[in-house]
C-alpha cells in the first residue's frame, strides 16, 4: 500500500510554468503551492487545478522550502520548482518507492534545458539534489541561495530524471545569474576573482566537455565564469 505524499511548490510571477509543474505533480495525493506575492495569475491558475495555496511572504529560499514543507499534510513530500516537471518514468518510480521505502531521502537528478535543448555536458547532468523525503529526517539549510535538503539519514538515488527548463534565451540566464552574485555571501578577494573565472570556464567547456554543446556549451562557461568573478567583487 503506497504512502501518501505531497508535493509542494514555491512561487513568485510564475504564471508562464505553473500549469505544467502542477499537472505533472498531480498524481500526489496533495500539491501545496506557496507564493510570496505573485502580481501575476500564478494563484488562479494554481486554484483552478485544486491545488492548496498559500500566501507567505518571503522568507528566503531554504526557509521558504522549509515552511512550505511544514505545511504539507504529510510527512512524506516531494520538492518542486515552477520551471520542473515530474516525467511520467519519475511518476512510476516515486510511486514504487512510497510502496514500502527504505530510506528516509531520495536525491533526484535534473535534465536541464538551456535556450531550448536538453543539456547533458559542461557538468550540468546527473545534477542531483534531495527532492523526495521524509520531512522528520531534515530540512533545508536556511542560506541565501542554492538551498538544500540537509539529513543525517542515509540516502539513496532516485534513477529517472526529472526536467528543469532553465533558461529560455541568453538574456534571462545572465540576468539571474547576477542575481545569484549578488546573494552570495562570498566576501571581496581579488586574487580569487581572477582565478575563479578562469578555473570555472576551463573546468565547464573542457573538463566537463562543454563544448560539445556547441555554441550553448561556450555561452553556458563564459556566464558561469561571469559569476564566479562578480561574487568575488559585489
Amino acid at each position: 500500500m503506497q504512502i501518501p505524499f505531497s508535493v509542494v511548490i514555491i512561487t513568485k510571477n510564475e504564471e508562464r510554468n505553473i500549469s505544467d509543474a502542477i499537472n505533472s505533480a498531480l498524481f500526489a495525493d496533495e500539491v501545496v503551492l506557496v507564493d510570496s506575492g505573485s502580481s501575476d495569475l500564478t494563484c488562479v491558475i494554481a486554484k483552478k487545478l485544486g491545488v492548496k495555496v498559500i500566501h507567505q511572504k518571503w522568507l528566503g529560499f531554504g526557509s521558504q522550502k522549509n515552511y512550505a514543507v511544514s505545511a504539507a499534510k504529510n510527512d512524506w513530500v516531494f520538492v518542486l520548482d515552477a520551471d520542473e516537471r515530474i516525467t511520467t518514468d519519475l511518476r512510476i518510480e516515486i510511486l514504487q518507492i512510497l510502496q514500502k521505502p527504505e530510506f528516509k531521502a531520495y536525491s533526484v537528478a535534473r535534465l536541464n534545458h538551456f535556450f531550448g535543448k536538453k543539456i547533458k555536458y559542461c557538468g550540468l547532468y546527473p545534477d542531483y539534489s534531495i527532492r523526495l523525503f521524509n520531512r522528520k529526517s531534515g530540512r533545508f539549510n536556511e542560506v541565501n541561495v542554492h538551498e538544500s535538503f540537509q539529513t543525517k539519514e542515509p540516502t539513496s538515488t532516485l534513477q529517472s530524471p526529472m526536467l528543469h527548463l532553465a533558461y529560455e534565451n541568453v538574456r534571462e540566464f545572465r540576468t539571474k545569474q547576477k542575481k545569484y552574485a549578488s546573494l552570495s555571501t562570498k566576501k571581496p578577494n581579488l586574487l580569487r576573482a581572477i582565478i575563479s573565472p578562469i578555473y570555472t570556464f576551463i573546468k565547464i567547456y573542457i573538463l566537463r566537455l562543454g563544448f560539445l554543446e556547441g555554441w550553448r556549451g561556450l555561452v553556458i562557461a563564459f556566464i558561469y565564469a561571469e559569476y564566479s568573478f562578480l561574487k568575488y567583487t559585489k
